[in-house]
């Protein structure tokens, strides 16, 4: 896939600095202007504080990183005119869980979010909820973004060593792959279960991708490309 790669990960040593983004300043009128327009088509949008990356380097298996607050109207901005900072990443946590029967478990984005009918893995924009001190703690992200979107803790799975991190332009997806002692297949009803138990949940339904034939879902080229070459492993 053109312009997309992967790379294993050991260690992510991430931090929020004070930093204010020219983007959001300089255009903040259009920006406004933007998210009132989105807001019409879609008023369960809310315009809240997130973290997007700065900077980043990675020496050997160790990623560090940058991370500044903005608004999410600015997000948005930036990624809907086809990302015009190109000094600013989206970086941001993600689970693969994978049942017994090599198949992985994704949810489809409800009608309330900001990307409906979109299939991702378990994910969220880091916040203040993911800072310990000001270390961006991924770890906590993805444990969180989990529970809330499935009602799964990570602890409930065999966790891979590291992350793997798939770089597509403007976004960095860093995911934990997550093994599971079930199929896919009984983790689905699971997490039904959950959605069906929550007034709005994030995900409108769960699905389960077992191989390449699965694959006509609308999705983001990161999680595509990682369940690819997930796939490919196993040839």
């Amino acid at each position: 896939m053109d312009g997309v790669k992967i790379v294993p990960l050991g260690q992510l040593d991430f931090r929020l600095v004070d930093w204010k983004w020219p983007f959001a300043t300089n255009r903040h009128a259009e920006i406004s202007a933007h998210f009132d327009e989105l807001k019409r088509k879609n008023d369960a949008l809310w315009n809240g504080r997130v973290f997007l990356l700065r900077g980043y380097e990675i020496s050997g298996r160790l990623m560090r990183g940058d991370f500044f607050e903005t608004d999410f109207a600015s997000l948005m901005a930036w990624r809907d005119w086809g990302f015009p900072d190109r000094t600013v990443h989206a970086c941001f946590a993600m689970a693969a869980v994978e049942g017994t029967d090599r198949g992985f478990l994704l949810g489809i984005m409800g009608d309330h979010t900001a990307n409906p009918g979109v299939a991702y893995f378990p994910t969220g924009t880091p916040d203040h909820s993911d800072l310990d001190g000001e270390a961006v703690d991924f770890d906590a992200s993805v444990n969180r973004e989990l529970k809330e979107e499935t009602g799964f803790s990570v602890n409930r799975f065999r966790a891979e060593a590291g992350w793997q991190a798939v770089f597509t332009g403007q976004q960095i997806a860093v995911i934990k792959r997550l093994y599971a002692l079930e199929t896919a297949e009984e983790l689905r009803e699971r997490a039904r279960a959950f959605l069906a138990r929550e007034t709005q949940p994030e995900f409108s339904d769960i699905c389960v991708l077992h191989g390449p034939d699965d694959l006509g879902l609308t999705m983001p080229r990161y999680v595509r490309y990682f369940l690819e070459r997930a796939w490919g492993e196993k040839a």
